[in-house]
């Protein structure tokens, strides 16, 4: 596992990485995204899947996989898992990445919605990211 960039160390919440299925659980995260290159997702990452979809078996929770040819980096495969009342999320998160447009602050936020962060949390990671990306 890579060590955590200093300015996510530095945030005054945890982040949800690495920490989706406890989150949702506990009905406190709606939503959990992941991304990998078609068939390459690490092992640790498949362990992961198979934890969330005994949930998915159980109609706790929803999966929807997504294959998006990406210009550059070739066959992505999207894997969303969302709490069954939220499965909506799922749909409106495919929305928001496949925007025409530059990815924006105004998008960052959204998708922080749609993951679960709270309007504080996603103040916060906006200033931070102005001041990081001077945007």
């Amino acid at each position: 596992m890579t060590p955590m960039p200093a300015h996510l160390r530095a945030l005054p919440y945890a982040i949800h990485t690495n920490r989706e299925l406890g989150l949702m659980l506990r009905g406190v995260k709606p939503l959990a995204k992941f991304v990998g290159g078609e068939g390459f997702f690490p092992d640790v990452v498949l362990r992961c899947f198979r934890m969330f979809d005994r949930h998915v078996a159980s109609g706790r929770f929803v999966r929807r996989d997504q294959m998006v040819e990406h210009p550059t980096l070739g066959r992505l495969h999207y894997v969303y898992f969302a709490l069954r009342n939220d499965e909506w999320r799922i749909q409106a998160m495919i929305d928001l990445i496949s925007r025409p447009g530059k990815w924006s602050l105004d998008r960052e936020r959204e998708e922080g919605e749609l993951l679960g962060y709270t309007s504080e949390q996603n103040d916060f990671w906006i200033e931070l990211c102005r001041r990081t990306n001077g945007r």
